[in-house]
């Protein structure tokens, strides 16, 4: 089969297509004929090697990449009960140092990482749900909001930051964004949208007196975002390295993606806004690096197969 892999770190032209046997699923492992794989910044810096120079992969000669995959299931390992031969179905690979990822055309996952695709949007669109979508819900769930509580999210704009805004106003939580598309922002459910160079604290408390309850922070904003938060609140930030010192009495958390099926069966089952900048082929993947580098985008690039 075909697949991308990581040759050597560095630009995107060290992404290689290349000829690999078929994986086989192990024990409670499904095998999934790829449709469609979504390009995230974790990969740009899997492949330039800035995972392992921080010490969080060791160096291969070659390294898979890709963590989202929609497709069909194709063969089930043993053990798997709850799947069919010829489901549709989403997933996400949640290991950061593997020989092979989800930019191929076939993928073996655990199937406690896999879940029913969404119905009625395409292979495409669901593609963008278990990264992106499974890192706003978990990080939600770090901060144990209730329903009225206020709730600030930085970089709303962006993947993850807009599946966060539309998650958190779905349990009933009064959501502050920041980010440059208002009117996005608000048909996601955004009660407030604040600009992007806006001054937090200020703007946060001239709407929220006191301060919002929790911020969730997915630009790395950190110390901007914590200071509009109201004394003993919750922070959770979703970028590495964006940790603040906790200060006021505020709770201060790191959030670490895992799979979990289950989670994403329920994402699954949500009306959600899935946003697609662009297609293209799995022979293209140096190209979407190139241009997920550039920024610029609104919605995810997704290698189709």
């Amino acid at each position: 089969m075909r697949a991308v892999v990581v040759r050597g770190y560095g630009e995107p032209e060290v992404l290689r297509v290349v000829e690999v046997e078929i994986p086989e699923p192990g024990w409670g492992q499904v095998r999934i004929q790829v449709a469609a794989a979504t390009v995230n910044p974790v990969d740009l810096v899997t492949r330039s090697g800035v995972l392992v120079e921080a010490g969080l992969m060791a160096p291969r000669e070659s390294t898979g990449i890709g963590w989202d995959v929609a497709g069909a299931i194709e063969k089930l390992g043993p053990g798997v009960d709850g799947f069919t031969v010829g489901q549709q179905v989403i997933g996400l690979r949640d290991l950061l140092d593997s020989a092979l990822g989800t930019y191929a055309e076939y993928v073996v996952l655990d199937a406690t990482s896999v879940a029913a695709a969404p119905t009625g949007v395409s292979a495409v669109e669901a593609a963008t749900l278990p990264l992106n979508g499974l890192t706003a819900a978990q990080a939600l769930d770090l901060l144990e909001l209730s329903e009225g509580d206020t709730l600030l999210v930085t970089g709303a704009t962006g993947a993850v930051g807009g599946f966060a805004v539309e998650i958190a106003a779905q349990r009933g939580i009064r959501v502050l964004a920041q980010g440059s598309d208002a009117e996005f922002l608000r048909s996601v459910g955004a009660e407030w949208v604040l600009e992007r160079d806006a001054d937090l604290s200020a703007e946060a408390r001239r709407r929220v007196p006191g301060g919002v309850d929790a911020a969730l922070d997915t630009a790395g904003l950190s110390n901007r975002a914590l200071a509009a938060i109201r004394n003993r609140g919750r922070f959770v930030t979703v970028v590495g390295g964006a940790v603040p010192v906790p200060l006021r009495g505020i709770t201060v958390h790191q959030e670490w993606i895992h799979a979990d099926g289950r989670a994403l069966a329920r994402l699954a089952e949500q009306k959600l806004t899935f946003r697609v900048a662009e297609t293209l082929p799995l022979e293209a993947a140096a190209e979407a690096h190139t241009r997920l580098a550039a920024g610029g985008l609104s919605g995810r690039l997704v290698l189709t197969l």
